[in-house]
């Protein structure tokens, strides 16, 4: 058979790599097109310059950094350093207001609970989940891939408190790989800017450009008690940007919902992100009343309204792509090209055909395409998955669709969550427990779980009031679960007696329940925890659903749509991001389509212009003092064409040199169409420079040790 199915595949991946746009795609390193990188930015990296960015890389929480020093200093933005200066701060010495600026590194203060990892090693393990998986279906598919990952995560990092392994799920399935981190603990502030610094414009600039914002700050990786050896590291370079210039952009993206089918960006058009964004405006408009009841309140406040709001308009952004016509029909137009190859592809395989070509090509191995059909399958389960979002969502979380947070984000609810499951889980095989309490994931449960918090009780019973007020009104009063959740009490007595009663605030408590297994956890009075026990029926079964009739089969139509996808288009597609380590590339350059139009840079004079002195336009004060030191014509922010997502934050910005120009901190309100597709016309990455945290660090903060440090003038 002369028109085989691997030389059609090899037709259409041409096809495929020729029509994708020259800057798409968050690529992981061990994939990453260089010739098309090269080509298309006029670049000469290579593999050599890819290792120096990985190693060069850090995830730090949820957000991204890069390392600028032998001495382990690292920059990411001020936003992702926002809860290690709450947690350090107090209402008497307030670091958001002042800035964190220590003049020794023996000054530099550890974030608690905070944890830093660069990716070491990438290693092919699709064979052995895919097996763990074959025959099975539902629960029995989901949870044996779950033990399967955590045999090989404990196989491969053990005990070792130095590193964290994690298998990734690549292609919805198609591929998965282990990631090896290197991993630090011990990670420490070293500066901060004031916070209206880093915001100025507060929200009604977020998520836009013209930007003036120095959203920049310092963290110190450290180990044995001393600043860590990094010598692989990029280089500071704080030179003017210059328009057009290719750039490169390292850096740890959360979920992108790329390679969903329409049927599956439909369930999140018309079910998670309405429900997402009413919940999230209205737990919004409680924090700001919260906020407003005193200084103390606007205190707590603080950082939870930026997150919640940023999360909002993020929504606002996606919503808006979901419902823009001309951006669905590209979609439309996507899913018709892939099922028009699918169906081809199909249509010549045969049993003879494959036993010709593994004898021609002497046994090499064919992608066998599935004989159902795989978007047929998830058609069928959006009506489920339409049906158990909202429980899901608020009584479990975790269904990788929405943002809604569970208990609103109370912290002593979620750390009681961790201590009675966890207590639950230890009781059996490692591979028979939820995956998050596996034997490889232990060490990071603990390491949160422990970690020295505030945490501001008036605040807790706002998030538990909120979400159980929601959840009931969600659900409805009939269903049964509402009972188990509130009994014959209100949201309003029902949060206070679990917030007001618990001692779960001390550490010393949380590591003696955990420490004491599940006799502790049964033998506790503590309110919160013999609450979480009550919910641990209603909240597993709806768990157990989600898993057994979405997840799973979902899960499965996935996998078989990404053996699809590599016989059509080969490698020439990227994997949906994961919140794993990839890299995207661009060119230095404005916008000009409507809504968006504007050239590449701001400056400082360009600040001072747009100050009106009222917030959230007013200037920091320690920045506006420092005004005749700094040069007005420096560059503050810039955007880039790369393709980014949230989770992008912090990511480094780095020439072909490898020198760092830059961090991203933010995009535009249509760039969160990103998540569901690029586009070249409106995608924009919006970064302070290097330039702008030179001059803070020299002229306004006079952190001149770290100046020298970087090797900046």
């Amino acid at each position: 058979m002369r028109h085989t199915l691997a030389a059609s595949a090899a037709v259409l991946a041409f096809a495929a790599a020729s029509s994708v746009h020259a800057e798409e795609g968050m690529w992981t390193f061990d994939n990453f097109p260089i010739a098309r990188a090269n080509q298309t930015l006029g670049t000469n990296i290579n593999q050599a310059w890819l290792d120096r960015v990985r190693l060069s890389s850090v995830k730090f929480g949820g957000c991204s950094a890069g390392i600028v020093s032998a001495e382990g200093l690292v920059m990411t933005n001020n936003h992702c350093v926002a809860t290690c200066v709450a947690n350090l701060s107090t209402q008497a010495v307030n670091y958001a207001e002042t800035g964190f600026t220590p003049r020794t590194r023996e000054e530099e203060r550890k974030c608690p609970g905070g944890t830093a990892e660069i990716l070491t090693d990438i290693a092919d393990v699709t064979e052995r989940m895919h097996a763990a998986g074959a025959g099975l279906e539902g629960q029995a598919f989901t949870r044996a891939r779950d033990a399967e990952a955590g045999r090989i995560e404990q196989e491969a990092c053990g005990g070792d408190p130095g590193k964290r392994c994690q298998v990734v799920s690549l292609y919805r399935g198609g591929q998965f790989k282990l990631y090896t981190y290197k991993k630090y603990s011990d990670v420490r502030l070293a500066f901060a800017p004031e916070d209206r610094a880093a915001t100025f414009g507060g929200d009604l600039d977020n998520f836009s450009f013209p930007r003036f914002a120095i959203d920049a700050a310092f963290i110190r990786l450290y180990e044995n008690d001393a600043p860590a050896a990094t010598p692989v590291h990029f280089v500071w370079n704080a030179s003017r940007p210059v328009e057009g210039t290719p750039v490169f952009v390292s850096g740890s993206p959360g979920a992108t919902q790329r390679l969903l089918t329409q049927d599956q960006l439909m369930t999140i058009r018309d079910v998670v992100l309405p429900m997402d964004q009413l919940l999230a405006s209205e737990l919004r408009g409680r924090l700001i009343r919260f906020s407003e009841e005193s200084d103390e309140n606007a205190f707590i406040a603080m950082d939870p309204i930026v997150s919640l709001e940023n999360t909002y308009k993020r929504g606002l952004g996606r919503m808006r792509a979901l419902v823009d016509p001309a951006f669905m029909s590209m979609k439309a137009d996507a899913e018709a090209d892939f099922r028009q190859r699918f169906n081809a592809l199909r249509m010549q395989r045969s049993r003879d055909a494959v036993a010709a070509e593994q004898a021609r090509d002497g046994g090499a191995p064919i992608i066998h395409l599935p004989s159902e059909d795989p978007f047929g399958r998830l058609a069928e389960i959006q009506p489920i998955a339409r049906e158990l979002y909202p429980a899901m969502a608020l009584l479990e979380g975790g269904t990788g669709l929405g943002t809604t947070p569970v208990a609103g984000g109370s912290q002593l609810f979620l750390w009681a969550r961790t201590l009675v499951r966890g207590a639950q889980e230890r009781e059996k095989p490692s591979a028979e427990r939820l995956p998050e309490f596996a034997d490889s994931r232990l060490a990071a449960v603990q390491s949160g779980l422990f970690a020295e918090r505030p945490v501001y009780e008036d605040l807790e019973q706002v998030r538990m009031e909120w979400w159980l007020s929601k959840t009931r009104e969600w659900l409805t009063v009939d269903d049964p679960r509402i009972k188990v959740l509130l009994g014959a009490e209100s949201p309003e007595t029902r949060s206070a007696q679990l917030v007001d009663g618990t001692s779960l605030g001390d550490p010393a408590v949380r590591r003696a329940l955990w420490e004491g297994g599940l006799a502790a956890i049964e033998a506790s009075d503590d309110p919160m925890i013999r609450y979480l026990l009550e919910l641990q029926e209603p909240t597993r079964a709806i768990r157990s659903d989600w898993e057994a009739r979405v997840q799973a089969p979902t899960d499965r139509a996935s996998e078989q749509l990404a053996a699809a996808r590599f016989a059509a288009y080969g490698d020439a597609v990227y994997p949906d991001a994961t919140g794993t380590l990839r890299l995207t590339y661009g060119k230095i350059e404005g916008s000009d389509v409507p809504g968006q139009r504007w050239g590449p840079f701001t400056t400082f004079d360009g600040l001072w212009d747009r100050a009106t002195g009222a917030p959230p336009f007013d200037v920091a004060p320690k920045l506006l003092a420092a005004r005749s030191r700094i040069d007005g014509d420096t560059v503050m922010n810039m955007t880039l064409s790369s393709d980014t997502i949230g989770g992008s934050s912090g990511s480094p910005v780095v020439n072909e040199a490898g020198e760092i120009l830059g961090a991203n901190f933010d995009s535009t309100v249509l760039t969160q169409r990103n998540a569901y597709g690029y586009d070249r016309n409106v995608n924009r990455s919006v970064i302070v420079t290097t330039g702008a945290v030179t001059a803070a660090l020299r002229d306004v903060y006079g952190m001149e040790r770290l100046v020298e440090e970087l090797g900046a003038e």
